[in-house]
Parts: C-alpha cells; structure tokens; sequence
C-alpha cells in the first residue's frame, strides 16, 4: 500500500514537473521574438531600383515641400495668420509620419526585406498612431478656422485669435501624446511569440497583433472606443462645418463671392478627403476581404502619397503661399 501511495505521489510529481516545463517552454517562446522580419513589396523584386528611386524622389519632395511650407509661413508677416499657422502644424505632421516609415521602407525595398527589432517595430507603430491622430485633429481645427472665416466673416479676428489659435494647437499635439502614451501602455502588456514575420512595409495595428500570443481583446477594445472621439467626432465635426460653409456660399448673390468663398476652403477640403478616403479604405473593409497587396497600396496612400500631395494643393492653390514663395526665391 505504502508503496502504491509513493509511486502515486511520483507519478503526481512527474505530473507535475511536465506542467511546469509546459509553462516554461511556453514562457520562453512568448520572449523568443525580439526582431521582425518586414516583407516589404515582393512582387516589385524585379523592379527594386525602380522602386527605390521613385519612393526616394518622393521622400525627398515630400520633407522639402513641407519645410518649404514652414519656413516660408515663419518669414512672411503675410502668412501669419491662424490658417497657416495650422498648416505649418499639418506639414510638421507630414515630416513627422514621412521619416517614421519611409527610410525604413527604402532599406526593406533595396534589400528585398528588412530586419527591424520588437522595440523599434513598436516605437514605429506608436509614432504612426500619434501621426495621424494629430493630422486628423488638425484638419478638425483648420475646418472650424474656415467655418469662423466664411460663415462669421464679422467676428473671425474676435474669435480666432492668437491666443485660441496656440491653445487649439497644444490641445491637438497634447491629445496624440496622451494616445502614444495610452498605446504604449497597453501594448508593452502584450507578449510576442510569432510569427516574426510581417508582410507588409511598415509596422501597422493589425499585422503586429497578429504576432501577439497574449489576448489582445482588451487592446482591440480600447483602440475602438478611443478612435470614436479621435476619429468619428472629428470627421462629424468637419461634416457639419461644410455643410454651414455651402449654404452659405449658395446665399452669397455674386458668381464672383461665391468662387472667392469656396477657393479660401477648396484646398482643404481636397486634403480632408482624400486623408479620411484612405483611412475609411483600409479600416472599413474587413480582414478577410483585403489581399495583402491591395492593403500595401491602400496604405501608401496615407502615410505616402498624402503627406507629398498636402503642400503641392495648398501651394497651387493659394495666391500667397506662391507671392511669398517668389519673394524668398528672389531674396535668396
């Protein structure tokens, strides 16, 4: 009997050690990933140098014109108005979202695929979540600046003045850094056991919590509810400023007033829309009717092609933007 109860206990003992060698090894393989392996563009192997031109050119251009943008409005007492003090906000934004995923990029298309860190691939992925919050809450302000502008022209200066103007801005850049620090929070509680590889150019929400083995439910959770204010509101916001800016430029009596009025708001209503088009493509649509190669080009859209195309509409556009440009060219 003695002897059944000791082969029970070593038999509950080896039981036992089996499990805690199960925890172990589980322990040790969600801690095992500590780089990432970004696939990048495979189908455009062929054409690498191509493509790496052409996204350096773009790069390039994209970092010049929107510091040309903030230098040009720093030095001309013509463009120191709130509107583009917003603007040179939105290029800064667009600099910022550029030299977070472009170099990287060019590395992974040059070399057919990148190795980047957990820590750096995180780092990115923060960096772009506080990006496009700021240029979405930007956008939001520079649509109730034209809202203040066309439909109270008589109190625009008593509203929207310096003071505002500067408050509006820290609030918006103090929202993104409360959501980099909200992210950053929730996901360093996450463990990472892979897949280490990601395909795609760039470390975006979905493909890195596609490596995560702890439950990202709760993470999942908070992102949705904090896109409602960061994300929903805003674009309601700038939804019911339009439409009070065209019924009012539909009662302005002359053809001439009402092309005046729209062309003071045309250029950002361009930028709005394709900025919220971009994002309604990639996030509206679900998983499991995206290829990978329709999500990489969905996601060029708006961390590429967007912050490129945001100086050259409000440059084109805009008579002073163009006088101070040729006042600086001819200084220099």
């Amino acid at each position: 009997m003695g002897d059944l109860i000791q082969y029970q206990n070593g038999e509950t003992n080896i039981t036992e050690n089996s499990v805690l060698n199960q925890d172990a090894l589980k322990v040790r393989n969600m801690t095992i990933i500590t780089e990432i392996l970004l696939l990048g563009f495979p189908s455009l192997h062929r054409y690498k140098v191509l493509t790496f031109c052409l996204f350096l050119a773009i790069n390039l251009l994209t970092i010049g014109g929107n510091l040309m943008i903030i230098i040009l409005v720093s030095q001309s007492k013509n463009l120191q108005s709130p509107m583009y003090i917003f603007l040179t906000q939105l290029s800064f934004c667009d600099i910022l979202l550029t030299t977070n995923i472009v170099p990287n990029m060019l590395y992974i298309v040059l070399s057919e695929e990148g190795i980047i860190s957990l820590m750096g691939c995180i780092t990115q992925f923060l960096f772009f979540c506080s990006s496009e919050c700021s240029e979405c809450l930007l956008l939001t302000v520079m649509s109730y600046d034209r809202y203040l502008a066309i439909c109270k022209p008589l109190r625009y200066n008593a509203i929207m003045n310096t003071m505002l103007c500067l408050k509006l801005v820290i609030i918006c850049w103090a929202i993104s850094l409360s959501l980099l620090l909200n992210q950053a929070l929730g996901i360093c509680k996450l463990w990472f056991c892979g897949p280490y590889v990601i395909d795609h150019f760039f470390c975006d929400t979905t493909p890195l919590l596609e490596l995560s083995c702890s439950d990202t439910y709760v993470f999942e959770l908070e992102s949705n509810l904090l896109s409602i204010p960061l994300l929903f509101f805003p674009f309601l916001v700038i939804i019911i400023s339009y439409v009070y800016i065209v019924f009012t430029i539909l009662r302005i009596p002359s053809l001439t007033g009402r092309h005046k009025a729209f062309s003071t708001c045309s250029s950002h209503l361009v930028v709005v829309c394709m900025f919220y088009g971009s994002l309604a493509s990639i996030y509206s649509l679900p998983n499991k009717a995206k290829s990978h190669n329709l999500s990489k080009l969905l996601s060029l859209l708006y961390t590429v092609v967007t912050p490129l195309v945001n100086p050259i509409i409000y440059s084109f556009r805009n008579k002073d933007i163009k006088e101070a440009f040729e006042k600086y060219i001819k200084n220099i």
